[in-house]
C-alpha cells in the first residue's frame, strides 16, 4: 500500500488497512448511457451535494455523441434489491474504459491534460483504464448517489472490481480525475479500496491532479466592491480598459436566445483567438469539438444552466463565451476573441462584465476551471484543487 507523500486532501483518509471489507446489499449493473432515462440521471445528480453541471445527464450525452469513438461506455448503476423490481438506481457512476494513451488521441485532441507543474503516478500508455467518462472536457466529476449511500456503492464498485479481476484484461487501473476536494466520494472510494487493497495486491494513489481558480464574489454587492478588493495595480488597469472599452461605444454582454444558430459565431471567435491550438482545428478532434458544442446546446433546456454569450462593443461582436451558471456560482467554460479588437482589451471586459453578471445574480463565486493561467489570479481567484483517485493491480 503507498499513498503520494503530499494528497490533496491527507487528512480526509481513514486507515482502515485491518478493517474487513463490510458486505454490501447493493448489486452493480453496467449500462449503456442510451439505457438510462434523463429523468433517473438528473435526480441522482441533484442528490450528490458536490454534483455540477458536468455531472448532468445533457453533458455526458453531449459527451459520447461527439467521442464516443475515443472510448468504451462502461457507465454503471448500483441497485437495491430491496426496493423491488424496476425501482430507480442508487447510484449512477458515468464510467468509461479505454487505454491510457490511443494511438489516435494527437488527432483527436483527446489527451487527458492536467496541471503543467504537476507531476503524476505514471501508468503505462498500454494500460487499460477506468476513467470517468466525459473526463476530457468535463472539469468536475463525481458519482451521482446520496451522501448516505455512498459507503455502500463505493463498497459495490471496489467487490465488483475485484470480481472482475480475476480476467487479466478486463482492467489494469482505476484512474478517476477531476474528483473535488471535499467531496464525500472521494473519502468513500478511498475507504473501500483501502480496506482490500493488501489482500487484492492493489496499489492506491490520491494525488492532487490540478488547480481550479475560483474568485470569491461580494454577495449583495456591487463590481465596484469586487473591484475593491484585487491588488491597486490590477483594479487601475480592469477600470482603465473598461473605461476605453466604453467610450467606443455601448458595451454590452448578452446571452444569445439562439445558440444554436450563433454557435458557429462562438466557434469562428475561437479559432480567430486560438487557431490550430483551439477546440476546432480542422482535423478528427475539431469535427468532434463541433458536434460536442452543437449537441450541448441542444440537449440542455432553454432554462437550464448552459449559457452563450457576445460581447458588444457598439454594434460590434468582439468576444463569446461558454458559461455554466448556477444559482450560486458562474463556471467560466471556454470563450474566444477577435484579435482584431485587441485594443479594446476584449478578454478583460468580457470577465468584467460576467462579474457583473454573477454579483447581480446574488451569486457566491466565480469559477475560472482547470488551469493556473495567469490571467485567473489577476481577478483575485484562489486556488481549488482537484484530486486524481488512481488504484493499480500491480506495480508498474
Amino acid at each position: 500500500m503507498s499513498l503520494t507523500a503530499e494528497p490533496a486532501c491527507p487528512e480526509s483518509i481513514p486507515d482502515l488497512t485491518t478493517s474487513p471489507q463490510p458486505a454490501t446489499r447493493l448489486v452493480i449493473e453496467r449500462r449503456s448511457i442510451d439505457d438510462i432515462p434523463r429523468a433517473a440521471w438528473d435526480r441522482l445528480a441533484g442528490t450528490a451535494p458536490w454534483a455540477t453541471p458536468f455531472s448532468a445527464w445533457a453533458f455526458h450525452r453531449a459527451w459520447w455523441d461527439a467521442y464516443g469513438a475515443n472510448a468504451h461506455d462502461e457507465t454503471t448503476v448500483v441497485l437495491d434489491p430491496a426496493r423491488g423490481p424496476g425501482a430507480d438506481p442508487v447510484a449512477i457512476l458515468p464510467l468509461m474504459h479505454r487505454h491510457e494513451v490511443e494511438a489516435t488521441d494527437e488527432e483527436r485532441h483527446t489527451t487527458l491534460r492536467h496541471g503543467h507543474e504537476t507531476e503524476l503516478t505514471p501508468v503505462p500508455p498500454t494500460a487499460t483504464a477506468i476513467f470517468f467518462g466525459a473526463s476530457y472536457h468535463a472539469d468536475y466529476a463525481t458519482i451521482l448517489a446520496a451522501p448516505d449511500d455512498l459507503d455502500a456503492v463505493a463498497e459495490a464498485l471496489v467487490a465488483d472490481l475485484r470480481r472482475r479481476s480475476a480476467r487479466p484484461d478486463d482492467w489494469d487501473v482505476v484512474d478517476l480525475r477531476r474528483l473535488r476536494c471535499g467531496d464525500p466520494v472521494v473519502d468513500a472510494l478511498a475507504a473501500a479500496f483501502r480496506a482490500v487493497e493488501i489482500n487484492a495486491g492493489w496499489t492506491l494513489n490520491l494525488e492532487r491532479e490540478d488547480v481550479c481558480p475560483v474568485a470569491a464574489l461580494p454577495v449583495g454587492g456591487t463590481i465596484d466592491d469586487f473591484l475593491a478588493t484585487l491588488d491597486k495595480k490590477e483594479r487601475h488597469e480592469v477600470r482603465r480598459k473598461v473605461r476605453r472599452a466604453e467610450s467606443a461605444g455601448e458595451v454590452s454582454l448578452d446571452v444569445s436566445a439562439t445558440p444554436l444558430a450563433d454557435v458557429e459565431a462562438f466557434i469562428d471567435l475561437h479559432q480567430a483567438r486560438w487557431g490550430d491550438d483551439g477546440l476546432f482545428p480542422d482535423t478528427m478532434g475539431g469535427a468532434q469539438s463541433r458536434v460536442f458544442f452543437r449537441r450541448l446546446f441542444e440537449l440542455f433546456e432553454a432554462d437550464g444552466p448552459l449559457r452563450l454569450s457576445f460581447l458588444t462593443i457598439g454594434a460590434r461582436r468582439v468576444a463569446a463565451g461558454v458559461t455554466f451558471e448556477t444559482p450560486d456560482r458562474l463556471f467560466y467554460y471556454n470563450a474566444g476573441v477577435d484579435p482584431a479588437a485587441r485594443d479594446l482589451s476584449p478578454g478583460v471586459v468580457l470577465v468584467e462584465r460576467y462579474l457583473r453578471r454573477a454579483i447581480a445574480a446574488g451569486m457566491g463565486s466565480m469559477d475560472f476551471l482547470r488551469g493556473d493561467e495567469p490571467y485567473k489570479y489577476e481577478w483575485g481567484a484562489v486556488d481549488e484543487p482537484i484530486q486524481r483517485l488512481l488504484v493499480r493491480r500491480t506495480l508498474a
